[in-house]
């Protein structure tokens, strides 16, 4: 059986939204990062990053969400969550997921982890304000260049779409206003109201 190790509120969203939507056996432990659960001895043996998500596999240890989501759909292909047969169509899908990990992620972290970049605080507090601005020029190319419909990458529902969600989510928090980008928007409610998804964030914020 697979395990996931979460955290509310975090990225690791995707790949729980994506075990649900692949029928597979998984159990998903929920680390608190309240109580540094992330950097505690036993934790930092399955993922030394001391983030999540960690995903337990029979084969070994995975992270970081774009390598996870496609281990997903690989390891259960009749969930239909990727072009497994079109190299290039799944490399689209892998395109679009790193920027969300490399760019979009990035660009939301500078709101509260800017001491990963800088030790000086007025650097931080600049860091925040360009929080906005960063997160909505993502969004807005997002909204403009690669969200194909009604799903990400066109009439195929794949393992890019629980991941645009679980940012998507962020936006308020980020100050950035989700009806400057209707499609995603639309995207967002719709994905809400998937079973799989109703049931992770039900799970998640119990």
């Amino acid at each position: 059986m697979l395990t996931l190790f979460y955290a509310h509120n975090t990225c690791s969203l995707a790949s729980h939204i994506t075990l649900e939507d692949s029928g597979a056996a998984y159990e998903a432990k929920r680390l608190n990062f309240a109580e540094n659960d992330q950097r505690k001895p036993e934790y930092l043996k399955i993922n030394p990053k001391s983030r999540v998500p960690a995903l337990v596999t029979d084969q070994g240890i995975l992270t970081e969400t774009p390598a996870i989501l496609v281990y997903i759909a690989q390891s259960f292909p009749k969930a239909n969550l990727a072009p497994l047969n079109d190299p290039f169509r799944l490399g689209q899908i892998q395109s679009f997921n790193s920027y969300l990990c490399s760019t979009v992620h990035v660009a939301h972290a500078h709101r509260m982890r800017g001491y990963r970049w800088s030790d000086d605080e007025s650097a931080r507090e600049t860091m925040k304000k360009k929080v906005p601005q960063n997160v909505g020029e993502c969004f807005e190319l997002i909204e403009r260049e690669y969200f194909k419909g009604p799903w990400v990458m066109g009439a195929d529902y794949t393992i890019a779409d629980p991941y645009l969600f679980t940012l998507a989510k962020w936006l308020e928090a980020d100050s950035v206003d989700p009806k400057r980008f209707p499609k995603v928007l639309d995207h967002r409610n719709r994905m809400a109201e998937r079973p799989a998804v109703k049931k992770v964030l039900a799970r998640e914020t119990a």
